[in-house]
Formats: C-alpha cells, sequence, structure tokens
C-alpha cells in the first residue's frame, strides 16, 4: 500500500488500503470519496491517521452550528493547514468549496470533511454545490487533485448523497463503510485468550471498538468468574458510558425524529417479534403504521432485514448491534431501578435478568456468530460448497402441518440448500437435537432440496455419542464448538 499502517491502528488493513490508494492516486482532477459506518466504529481516527500520513487537510463539522459560523471555522482550519499569518474568511460555500480543491494545487492530498450531515442541515443545498465545484470540465475540478472525502455517521443520509437522483450521484469514485469488527477481530482487540469468555463479552458489547478503548478505557474481565462484576460495574452502573449509550445512538442519528417509538420497535424485535405483523401486534399498532419505522431503523444500521432461506416472501429484522439488543432485554426493563444506586440492588437485578438475558441476548447473538462462521470462515469441503448467502427460515412440513425453525441455512450461488445447522448457547447438544434436524433433512428432500450437511453449533459442548456419530459420518454431520468458531474453517 502506498503508506504503511499505523503502528497503532487496529486491524483496519484493507480500509487503509482503499484510503490510501484513493489519497495517493496521481490521475488529474478532484475527486469524491464518501465514507460512512455507525459510530464508534473508528471512522475519524482512521481518517485522521490518513491525513497524518500523507499531509492531508481535516475539518470536523459542529452540530447545530449556523451557516456563517460553519464558514467561519472552516476557514481558521483552512488557515491553520496552509500556516497563514492572518485569519481565512469564506462568504459563501462556493468560495469555501474552492479553496478546499486549491489544497491539491501541487499534488494529491486528502480532504478530509467529517460529520458532514451537520453542515447540510445548517446548508441543505451543500451536496449540490458539490455537484456543481466537481464538475468534470469546471477548472478549479481539473487543476486540482484534491481527494475530497465527506465522512458522516448517519449512515441513511451517507448512503442517500450516492443514490437515485441525489446531486453526487456518480461523483464519487470510493464507497466505504467501515464496519464494526466481527467477533474473531473482537476477541483479539480485546484481548482475550478465553474463548467462553471472549464470546460473552461480545454477547454485551459485540464488536464495537470505542467500547473498550474509550468508553472503558481497557476495562475488560480477566476471567469467566470477573463477568458478571464486569457487567455490574462497567455496562449496568449510572457512572459508565455504556449505561445511556444506546439513548444516544438514536438521539445522535438526525433521521430518527421520534425516538419514543423507534426505542418502542427495537424492544418488540428484542423480545423476538421478527416479522413485521408480529411487531406491529406487539406495539398495538397497524403493521402499516410502523413500514416506516422499520424502513429507517434498517437504513440506520440498527436493524438487518433477512429474507427466510425457504419462503421469500417472508422477512425477519433483527437487531445489529448487541448492546442495544441488551439495552432492550436486561436494562430498559428496569432502568428506573438501575438508576437509584443502592448496595447489592444492581447484583441483584442482574441476577433477575438472567433468564432474559440467555433467551433475548445470548442465544441470538450467538446464532448470528454461527451464521458468520458459516458466510465467512468455514471451508467450502465443510459446507458441501461454497455458500454465498447465509439465512434462517422455518421449513414447513406438510404431511404433520407443522413449520421447523432453522437457525442456520448456507445457500449456494443457485440458490441449492448446502447445509442446515442449530446453535446452542448454553446447551450441550446431544443425539435429540441431530436426530430434529435430520427429520427437517428428510422434509427437504422430499421437497427436492436435501441438504448435504447438518451442522451443530454449541457454546457448551457435545455429548459423547453425537461426537461418535459425526464421527462416523464421513463428514456430513459438523459439530463446531468455540474453538472451532473462533480458529477453524
Amino acid at each position: 500500500m502506498p503508506y504503511p499502517k499505523p503502528a497503532d491502528m487496529f486491524d483496519r488493513t484493507w480500509e487503509w488500503a482503499q484510503l490510501t490508494r484513493f489519497a495517493s492516486d496521481e490521475e488529474p482532477g478532484a475527486s469524491l470519496g464518501v465514507v460512512s459506518g455507525r459510530r464508534r466504529q473508528g471512522k475519524t481516527f482512521l481518517l485522521e491517521a490518513l491525513c497524518e500520513a500523507t499531509g492531508g487537510f481535516s475539518y470536523s463539522a459542529t452540530e447545530a452550528v449556523p451557516r456563517q459560523e460553519a464558514l467561519r471555522q472552516l476557514g481558521d482550519a483552512v488557515a491553520r493547514h496552509v500556516g497563514s499569518p492572518g485569519s481565512i474568511r469564506f462568504a459563501h460555500w462556493e468560495d469555501a468549496i474552492d479553496a478546499l480543491l486549491s489544497l491539491g494545487a501541487e499534488r494529491p492530498v486528502p480532504v478530509v470533511i467529517d460529520e458532514f450531515p451537520y453542515l447540510v442541515h445548517g446548508t441543505p443545498e451543500l451536496p449540490s454545490l458539490v455537484q456543481r465545484a466537481l464538475s468534470p470540465r469546471r477548472r478549479e475540478r481539473v487543476e486540482s487533485r484534491a481527494r475530497i472525502l465527506l465522512c458522516g455517521s448517519s449512515i441513511s443520509f451517507m448512503g442517500n448523497l450516492l443514490m437515485g437522483s441525489a446531486p453526487l450521484r456518480g461523483r464519487a469514485s470510493l464507497e466505504l463503510i467501515v464496519p464494526t469488527f466481527d467477533y474473531r477481530a473482537a476477541r483479539e482487540f480485546w484481548g482475550l485468550d478465553d474463548l467462553r469468555l471472549a464470546a460473552m463479552v461480545y454477547l454485551i458489547v459485540g464488536g464495537t471498538l470505542a467500547y473498550k478503548s474509550e468508553f472503558l478505557r481497557g476495562a475488560a474481565p480477566a476471567r469467566r468468574e470477573d463477568f458478571d462484576d464486569w457487567v455490574i460495574e462497567h455496562v449496568l452502573s449510572p457512572a459508565s458510558p455504556l449505561f445511556r449509550e444506546v439513548r444516544a445512538l438514536l438521539a445522535e442519528d438526525p433521521t430518527l425524529t421520534n425516538t419514543g417509538l423507534y426505542h418502542t420497535v427495537l424492544a418488540a424485535v428484542a423480545e423476538g417479534n421478527c416479522t413485521r405483523g408480529s411487531i406491529a401486534s406487539r406495539i398495538e399498532r397497524k403493521a402499516t403504521d410502523i413500514s416506516h419505522h422499520l424502513t429507517v431503523l434498517a437504513d440506520a444500521g440498527l436493524l438487518t432485514v433477512e429474507p427466510d432461506a425457504f419462503r421469500r416472501n417472508r422477512s425477519a429484522y433483527r437487531i445489529t448491534e448487541p448492546l442495544v439488543r441488551f439495552y432492550h432485554s436486561v436494562m430498559r426493563p428496569v432502568y428506573a431501578q438501575l438508576e437509584q444506586v443502592r448496595p447489592g440492588r444492581t447484583a441483584r437485578l442482574w441476577e433477575a435478568a438472567q433468564p432474559r438475558f440467555r433467551s433475548a441476548v445470548a442465544g441470538p447473538v450467538f446464532e448470528h456468530m454461527c451464521r458468520t462462521w458459516a458466510h465467512s470462515f468455514a471451508a467450502d469441503e465443510t459446507l458441501g460448497g461454497m455458500a454465498v448467502q447465509v439465512l434462517s427460515g422455518v421449513v414447513h412440513d406438510t404431511g404433520s402441518r407443522t413449520g421447523h425453525e432453522v437457525d442456520l441455512v448456507s445457500m449456494g450461488a443457485d440458490g441449492e440448500v448446502l447445509a442446515i445447522g442449530e446453535a446452542k448457547w448454553g446447551d450441550t447438544i446431544g443425539m435429540a437435537h441431530l436426530e430434529r434436524m435430520e427429520r427437517i433433512a428428510a422434509v427437504l428432500r422430499a421437497q427436492g432440496r436435501a441438504p448435504n450437511v447438518i451442522t451443530l453449533f454449541s457454546g457448551a459442548g457435545f455429548m459423547p455419542p453425537l461426537r461418535e456419530a459425526a464421527d462416523g459420518s464421513g463428514g456430513r454431520i459438523q459439530l463446531v464448538d468455540l474453538d472451532r468458531l473462533y480458529h477453524g474453517e
């Protein structure tokens, strides 16, 4: 890559390569890139490191600042960057954009505008002004090699910049979404050698970088025996930044205007209501009344909607962020009691919440980890082919008129079923689980969709008879424990 990755940057090798390649492009003419991702994922760290490595310019907008104040702040930032002894003032955004283009007059240089949605809130026409400034035959654009990078945490807003009839559609040569860490990278980032402990931490805080590095200042449970105390002190305590984080995530997104109803929708999903109809029924609304809210939550990256593997006209909504799920399942029902700090009370509330934690948090998040393994880490030979999509679904048995839920369905490029699987975080899996999956496989075989492999995932282990059955299956039965989930394929 053109610039070596900074020593204090964990992972993000691919993202760094994309940014440095864009920033060092020697082709004439200014270019545009868009960087987005949920808050706390390290976007600003990446972009600041890029500017430090390349001598680039970086400006971070401030929320709710009037247009002229934003222009003044930007002028001050440009003056500092170029070493101007006096201040630089811009009367209009057109002047400011041309000044940013001039920063790339002599060489390729990244020009970062962070928190771009804040600027657009005060100047709605700003995307159109950027489009005009980057017109292909415009002299200021042709004579510049500025690499403009617009960054923001509102995924829906940033994505819409380049969609449909938006002014900047077709202008960007880079669109980079900075994701959360998967469970494997998260374990390394937290520095946890105990795999079960690493999974337990991931079940709550997921793969968000800032939760360790900034919110908790590196505080992590050293042993499994420390886990409950860590949750009580660093997640359930009103003194911890994580305590109000989920409320802040919704409040900070400008597309979420009625946060109360959005929280109610998320709570319904956290309870296990995954379809539009069941969510609406739970909150006593019509399905049409919440369509907009579900779409906005999905656009904001807080919900994902996945098709049923066996019924494409049926979709399931899932919460993407483990902490959001933890908040709505464990914290929100007793939030007032948690705020009233009294000796021993939080520990009792955490103990009482264990059934909800196991069913509404640990189970669903572990299933997601298993689907990630099948999609990203499992060898083609393990699943009987290359999985291009890993979903869940319900198999309908017309003979018994029952529906069988399947946690994991690995599918090939042509939609064929490669493998089906079941995931249990807290249960030691035995022959009964295998027999259930064999019955489902028989139903699929009768439908002409027989799976090649049955996969069984467990965070607690497998009974000896099941291990013997798997050993003698010639690879048709795959057992995946935590060691294989984290290290194997």
